[in-house]
């Protein structure tokens, strides 16, 4: 488990960022998730997680 206070790794991912609703703008956390090797590379971004759809495209990605 991670604890991100200050929002300096979600921000370190482009994780978080401005949306709307109902025509009000917020900074909010965007529904995205990495693909890490073991020394911590990136080697896959997934934006817009569908989370019905996303463990089984990152198994698929893993094989």
């Amino acid at each position: 488990m991670l604890s991100d206070p200050d929002k300096s790794m979600i921000r370190a991912y482009k994780a978080i960022g401005l949306k709307k609703m109902y025509g009000r703008e917020y900074e909010g956390i965007f529904r995205v998730s990495y693909l890490l090797d073991e020394k911590g590379k990136v080697l896959k971004a997934y934006e817009k997680v569908k989370p019905k759809e996303h463990a089984n495209e990152v198994l698929s990605d893993l094989s």
